[in-house]
This record gives C-alpha cells, sequence and structure tokens, in this order.
C-alpha cells in the first residue's frame, strides 16, 4: 500500500501546485455559462478558435454571472460570452446606463479585460406566461400583472436576486407577488403544467415557441439592453482576437433563437448546431470536431468523479485520523474540533463550493478541497466516538503490563476502534460520491455534468446518464468497504459480522 499513498500523494500536491492559469503558448480556455445559449455561443468561439490553429479547453455549464467573471478575471479562463446589461448591471453594479465604449474602458481599466464587438443580436430579459393565460386574463405588458396578485411567478434564483432581475422589477412596476425560485430550465416544465404562471425568460429562448409563450412588453422600459459580446482577457493573443472579431454581426434575435431551438427542441448537441452555423456563414471548412461516444465520454466522467472523490477522501483520512489519535485524551479540545467540523458540514454543499472560488479559483482543486472539508466529520467523529469507547479496564491492563502510550494505541485501542473509523470513511466515501456531482458548477467535471445539462434542457435521459452511474459508484464504493471490512477486520470485531 506504500507506492499506492505515495502516489496519491504526489498527484494531489501536483494539482494543488499546479497554477490555475498555467498554459501551453497556444491553448486557451473558453468558459460558457449554465444555460443553452452560453454554451453554444462558447462552442462557436472555440471552434472558430480552433479553426485558426488553437488548442482549446472547453469549461461550459459553469454556475452563474459571478462564477464566469471570476475565473476570468483569475487567468483560469481566457474568454467567455457575456452580455452588456449583465457586465453593467450585475458586475460593475452601476447606477446608471453607459454606453458600450465607456462599459468598456471600465473593463480595461478595472479589470484588464475587453468586450469585443457584438454577435450581432440582444438577448434581454422578459416575463414569459402561456399565451392562453395571458389572453384570457387580458395580460398583455408588465404593468398589467399588478391586477393579479394572486399569479403564480416562479424565477430562476440568478434572476430572482439581480437588481436588474427581480428586486428592481418590483420596485419599478410596484408588483405584489411573492416569487419562488427554481432552475431556469425546469420553469418553463413548470409553467406547461400549470405549477406556476409566469416566469423569466431570454427574448431569444428556443422554449418560447415550444411552449407557446408570450412575452410581456416593457411598457415602462426598466430591463437594459443585453448585447451579446465575448468577453476577453487583454492578453489574449493577437490572432485569436481577429478570429473572435469575425463573429461580430453575424447573428440577429430570431437567428439565435432558432438556434436555441434546435438544441432544446431537436435535442441536437451544441456542437454540431455551432459548426452548422460557422460553416453555413462560411467561417470554417469540415465537419467541426468529432463526437466523442457514449461509453468514452461516461468513462472519462467517471475517471474525473473517482479521483474527485478518491483523493479529497485520502486528504481526509490522513487528517483526521492522527488528528483524532492525538486529540482524543483531551475531550474538551476534541469535543471542540468536532463542533467546527460539524460547522463545515451545516454548509451547503453549494454554497461551499462557491466559497472556494475566491481562494482557488474554479476546477479540480477547489471542488477537491470542499469535498475534503466534507469529509472531515464522519472520519473525526467515527475516530473519537471509537476510541472513547474503549473499555477502561482494557487500558489499565495495558498500563499494568508496562505498555507505553503509543504501544497502548497501537496493539488495543486502534484495533478495537478500528471497525467505527472504517465505517466513518465509508460514510465520508459515499458522502463524497453524492457531493461530488456538483462540482460540475465550478467546471471540475465528473458526473455531475450531464445532469447539470440535464437540468437545463428538461432532459430526463440526461440526468439519469449522470445520476445512475453515481448511485452505481456509491453502491459500489460500500460494497467493497464491507469487502475490505472482512480482510482487515476480525469476525468478533466487525459491526456486521458474518453469518
Amino acid at each position: 500500500m506504500a507506492w499506492l499513498r505515495k502516489g496519491l500523494t504526489l498527484l494531489c500536491i501536483w494539482l494543488m501546485a499546479a497554477p490555475a492559469g498555467a498554459q501551453s503558448p497556444r491553448k486557451l480556455v473558453i468558459g460558457g455559462k449554465n444555460f443553452n445559449e452560453g454554451t453554444l455561443l462558447a462552442e462557436i468561439m472555440a471552434q472558430m478558435l480552433e479553426a485558426h490553429g488553437f488548442d482549446v479547453e472547453r469549461r461550459f455549464r459553469l454556475g452563474g454571472t459571478m462564477v464566469c467573471f471570476s475565473a476570468l478575471k483569475n487567468g483560469e479562463i481566457d474568454a467567455y460570452p457575456e452580455y452588456s446589461g449583465t457586465i453593467a448591471q450585475a458586475i460593475l453594479k452601476l447606477p446608471r446606463s453607459v454606453s458600450f465604449d465607456s462599459l468598456n474602458q471600465l473593463l480595461v481599466n478595472e479589470y484588464r479585460m475587453q468586450m469585443l464587438p457584438g454577435f450581432g443580436f440582444n438577448n434581454t430579459y422578459a416575463l414569459a406566461m402561456p399565451r392562453a393565460l395571458a389572453e384570457r386574463l387580458q395580460i398583455h405588458n408588465i404593468s398589467d400583472l399588478r391586477r393579479h396578485p394572486e399569479l403564480s411567478l416562479g424565477f430562476s434564483l440568478e434572476f430572482l436576486n439581480r437588481h436588474d432581475g427581480w428586486i428592481g422589477l418590483r420596485r419599478h412596476y410596484h408588483l405584489p407577488q411573492r416569487p419562488q425560485g427554481l432552475e431556469h430550465g425546469l420553469a418553463y416544465m413548470a409553467l406547461q403544467r400549470g405549477e406556476i404562471d409566469l416566469t423569466d425568460a431570454y427574448s431569444t429562448d428556443g422554449d418560447i415557441p415550444r411552449y407557446d409563450l408570450v412575452l410581456l412588453q416593457d411598457d415602462r422600459g426598466f430591463f437594459p439592453t443585453y448585447l451579446a459580446v465575448p468577453l476577453i482577457r487583454l492578453d489574449l493573443p493577437a490572432e485569436a482576437r481577429q478570429a473572435l472579431l469575425r463573429l461580430a454581426n453575424r447573428l440577429d434575435e430570431n437567428q439565435m433563437q432558432r438556434l436555441n431551438a434546435r438544441i432544446v427542441v431537436e435535442k441536437q448537441a451544441p456542437t454540431a448546431v455551432a459548426s452548422d452555423f460557422l460553416r453555413s456563414e462560411n467561417l470554417i471548412t469540415g465537419d467541426g470536431p468529432a463526437q466523442e461516444t457514449f461509453w468514452s465520454l461516461l468513462a472519462r466522467r467517471t475517471w474525473r468523479h473517482l479521483l474527485l472523490s478518491s483523493i479529497a477522501l485520502f486528504m481526509a483520512m490522513t487528517i483526521a485520523i492522527p488528528t483524532g489519535m492525538v486529540t482524543f485524551r483531551f475531550r474538551r479540545f476534541a469535543r471542540l474540533l468536532t463542533y467546527l467540523a460539524g460547522l463545515l458540514q451545516t454548509i451547503p454543499s453549494i454554497a461551499l463550493l462557491a466559497f472556494m472560488i475566491p481562494l482557488f479559483g474554479i476546477g479540480v482543486v477547489p471542488a477537491i478541497v470542499a469535498l475534503f472539508l466534507y469529509s472531515l466529520l464522519p472520519i473525526l467523529r467515527n475516530t473519537l466516538i471509537a476510541l472513547f469507547s474503549v473499555d477502561p479496564l482494557l487500558k489499565k491492563v495495558a498500563t499494568g503490563m508496562g505498555m507505553s502510550p503509543w504501544q497502548r494505541m497501537r496493539f488495543i485501542e486502534l484495533p478495537l476502534a478500528s471497525p467505527t473509523i472504517l465505517a466513518g470513511i465509508k460514510t465520508a466515501a459515499v458522502i463524497n460520491i453524492g457531493t461530488a456531482t456538483l462540482a460540475a458548477f465550478i467546471g471540475a467535471g465528473g458526473l455531475g455534468e450531464p445532469i447539470v445539462t440535464g437540468l437545463t434542457l428538461n432532459d430526463t435521459g440526461l440526468i439519469l446518464q449522470g445520476a445512475i452511474p453515481a448511485a452505481l459508484l456509491a453502491i459500489a464504493v460500500e460494497l467493497i468497504f464491507e469487502f475490505t471490512e472482512r480482510f482487515l477486520i476480525p469476525a468478533h470485531l466487525r459491526q456486521y459480522p458474518s453469518p
């Protein structure tokens, strides 16, 4: 086992020490937000750069605006598609509208970033409701909602908490409703089922014609202009900048909606849709990047999932078990440590991942650190409980036999405590596998990728592509630990002795 321990240690050190932005001179990293249009535009940018000789790494389906922007600011991605209104309102939090050039100057001065000329369309926020309901209630404008406080509203969490979203909209129109938050992709399904009456939408959403929705008129002019633009770092190579400039003014609102519908309604891959668009504009030749097979994709995601979970578990074991062995003799201090480890478990996993971004950026490292913190409590708690539970009489007998505290720990206390310690490690391993699915929100990959994509597309099949392997992986880990227990722990000490 020594070679395995050494290998995992070196791998963990390499992951922790590798600079987030390290890349070869011709390699670029393109990011994308967690919604269909963001993924499609990012794929268009990536294929355009590949056609000009760049090696492109894709980090799509990241979390919301601030995740992508932080990654760009920290140099972990080189560019991603953004919207001018989002930059002004959600990122820079400007109190008033400014021109495109003024906005760009602020980005250059404060963040060393730049908006390139836009793709050619304005994808503004809008409020959408079923056409039949809007006609029955005679609702045409957002101001008409004041007459219907009984309406059930469901908004994406980002829109719900943005000042250019519900916070400002409610004040601007004096709306009385109390909306609920939900995933943007699930809102359309909720509208179809009649569970909500209205949701936020993007004006170029492919779901609008699919569900026969009507967009309410912004009759008091609240929403700013949201020009879709490539947002880049100033140190982006000049050739890459020139390649992306060729995408300027290539898309209008109707065309973007049709492209989005191909993904949402026709279930086409964003890679294929982007490739078709670029070829139709004579921007690239050939068939675009080859599609990865289902089984190779599943193997790659499963391996990444195992990598995240196992490294975090190994790190937690190397910290929690020795810490428990040292501190269990000091009961008050041990209780304090257990309490602090328990506090980490109370932090929602997605929030803990978000807290890691300012410290470690996005990708594998923050995911491992978050999973490591989640693994500490069950291993530390079980170690302490197991050592506290050793019969005091046995300790006295061992001391009477002349054993030192270390000998007593090695030959008496640890063997008796091992079943409970192993149970804590098994619990941490299963927790890790489940929690690691959320790592996809920060670009760490794994089996969470199809789950996140499936939620966005309302595609149950995609969700199951991640959920079923993750569940089977957790079951496999459980069986492996039970098998290991039979060899490492004597039958009379096992928590679940064999019949």
